[in-house]
This record gives structure tokens, sequence and C-alpha cells, in this order.
């Protein structure tokens, strides 16, 4: 589990005391401001400890999402359009306006690390609009697997939903004729 420095200074009241905890093998530094309570951890951890705000998507969350058995070579965040560049060089940002941006949002929890990424329904939408961003052949297993999930896809989401994006017509046109 992580802790930020905050949490840290509540809980061994001074930065002596941490330094102390750190250096007795009771708390580890894992970098700037972040400690963990085991010597080891996983980066999805991490990366979804410093970006808590932010939503994985594209690549990621297509590959937590059992769409694809593609490894990412880098963590997709979504985050707000006005928010702050991520400076870590493991991830790749996407930004989204803030009317979509917590639209088809959910938790699952992968490997212990309860995180939160796009349901199957948006990423489709996300599919379609960078469509001409991804690599054919890649565009084309994603396709497939949501052929194969074709009775697990919410279609009232779809209808209450895809309106809320630009392109929503051409959106709607594409996943009936692709996918349905």
């Amino acid at each position: 589990m992580f802790f930020s420095y905050k949490d840290c200074i509540e809980r061994y009241t001074n930065d002596y005391f941490l330094e102390k905890a750190v250096k007795d093998g009771n708390l580890y530094k894992v970098e700037k401001g972040i400690y963990s309570d085991t010597p080891t951890w996983r980066d999805l951890a991490l990366v979804a400890f410093k970006n808590k705000n932010a939503i994985f998507t594209m690549n990621s969350a297509f590959y937590y999402q059992d769409l694809t058995d593609s490894i990412p070579e880098n963590y997709f965040l979504g985050t707000d359009r006005n928010a702050a560049k991520i400076k870590d060089p493991n991830v790749k940002q996407v930004f989204y306006p803030e009317e979509t941006l917590m639209l088809g949002v959910e938790e699952k929890t992968i490997n212990g690390t309860t995180i939160k990424l796009y349901s199957k329904e948006r990423l489709l939408i996300e599919l379609i609009r960078h469509k001409s961003k991804i690599p054919f052949d890649y565009y084309k297993e994603l396709i497939s697997s949501y052929r194969n999930k074709i009775y697990d896809l919410d279609e009232e989401w779809f209808e209450d939903n895809v309106g809320k994006f630009p392109a929503s017509k051409k959106i709607m046109d594409a996943i009936q004729l692709e996918v349905y």
C-alpha cells in the first residue's frame, strides 16, 4: 500500500520519526513524497496512486477489459482537458472534455490494485473515434473481440450516451456496421 508524505507525517508525527521508520525497514521510500509499507510493488499500483484523478483508457483499458492480449508498452490515462501534463515517461496522456470524461467509468481490481477505467461500451466509442490513430491489425483484433462479446454490451448505454460525443451519428453508424 502506498502513502503520501502527508499521510506519513500524520502517522509518524514528524520527519525524524518518518526517516527512522524508513531506516528501520518499517516503511520504504518509493520516490519523493511517496512511501510504501512493502519493499516491492507493482508499477500499475504506483501509476494508479500517483494519478488518482485519471482514468485508464485506450490500450491499457482494452487490455484490462480483456479485449486484447497485447500488453501495452505504456499506461494510457485519460484526464480532463485542463489537467496538468503527466510527466511520467511510462504514461501516455489522453485529454477529454469535462462533459465526457466521467462517462462510462467503472472500477476494476487488477492484480490486487483497484483502478478506474472505461467500460467496454465507452471504449468502443473511443476505438471508433481514434480509428485513424490505431494500427489496422490492432483495430481489427479489437473489433473482433467486440463481436465475440456482443451480448455483454449494454445497448441502452449507447442509446443514452453516444449523443454526448461529437460526430455521434458517425459513431453510432460505425458501431452498427462493424460490431452489430
